[in-house]
């Protein structure tokens, strides 16, 4: 469904010329469809700026990205928007991602609108009813305006606005993150029910590891920019190779308070460096107890350690 060879993204620095942010460099990875992909990480480490230059709301400064075989990198707005239909996007925060002046309704209708697919109001109505039944609201909610709703309900009118054209692949960026606890586990199992009935192929980023865990079939971890690992989910919880990895599993909460004093404490420490002046060879380094002299010179290479494990990390060669 979705193949990504060494996509980049760097924003220029304003009144500084030749500078750049480092959001996203050379990064690599394949989703078969009906899949789910766990992307994790510190905030800041690019897992948004990914998506959004995937689905080409950011414009991919080098590499291709691939949907069904197509390279869509390239593409002009006028040969993407057909594409557009077959990928969405759910947003983070379901507080400003609605327009507060448009009706539910038409919120959701706009992408039916945009394509052209419905050629009578009537149809158009159908289709938004039927997309409100689905994501457990009613049609006496149409008329409302996005003020009026909690704020998980705002986010499954943001899925229903996402999934009306019937796409293929959804990227989810952090959908649950602005959510209270106890709504987190109703949305998620809403999307996972839609990947069951609808065979939807999606991208999910997420801060939660626990949360990644229950929803991913493989997971990607993400440091300054880089992917620094990709496996199997149950693989990357037991047995991680990447000390980054190792430190983000080891800085889970438990909700124990015996066990959390018996657990062992995170490897990671510091700040997470500059991504503008993203640090020499293993952009880790500088926050790993492990790192050698050819960590701080040498890049580490992308590779496969053990079937469909992937890792970049000079101590796995």
């Amino acid at each position: 469904m979705l193949e990504v060879k060494e996509l980049t993204k760097h924003f220029p620095v304003k009144g500084k010329r030749g500078r750049v942010v480092h959001a996203v460099d050379g990064i690599n990875f394949k989703l078969r469809k009906g899949e789910t992909l766990g992307l994790v990480g510190e905030s800041g480490c690019g897992k948004s700026t990914l998506a959004r230059t995937i689905i080409r709301i950011y414009e991919p400064t080098s590499g291709q990205v691939f949907l069904k075989g197509q390279d869509i990198s390239g593409l002009s707005v006028r040969e993407l928007k057909p594409i557009r239909k077959l990928m969405q996007m759910i947003f983070q925060d379901p507080y400003s991602s609605l327009n507060a002046r448009m009706t539910i309704r038409d919120i959701i209708a706009e992408p039916l609108r945009a394509h052209k697919i419905c050629h009578t109001k009537a149809e158009e109505n159908e289709l938004v009813f039927e997309m409100l039944d689905m994501v457990g609201l009613g049609t006496e909610h149409a008329l409302r305006y996005a003020h009026e709703f909690s704020g998980g309900q705002r986010q499954r009118i943001g899925i229903a606005r996402a999934l009306i054209l019937r796409p293929e692949l959804v990227i989810c960026d952090e959908p649950i993150s602005a959510l209270d606890v106890s709504i987190q586990a109703q949305i998620v199992n809403l999307l996972k029910k839609f990947q069951e009935d609808l065979n939807l192929t999606y991208l999910f980023i997420a801060h939660d590891l626990s949360m990644v865990r229950y929803v991913s079939d493989k997971v990607g971890v993400m440091y300054l920019g880089h992917l620094v690992e990709l496996c199997e989910a149950e693989e990357i919880y037991n047995n991680p190779l990447h000390p980054y990895t190792k430190g983000l599993l080891g800085s889970v909460p438990i909700p124990s308070p015996r066990l959390a004093r018996q657990k062992k404490k995170s490897e990671i420490e510091g700040d997470i460096p500059s991504p503008i002046s993203p640090p020499s060879g293993c952009r880790f380094h500088t926050r790993c107890k492990y790192a050698t002299e050819r960590c701080k010179a040498e890049a580490p290479k992308w590779q496969e350690v053990t079937t469909n494990h992937f890792v970049a990390c000079h101590l796995h060669d």
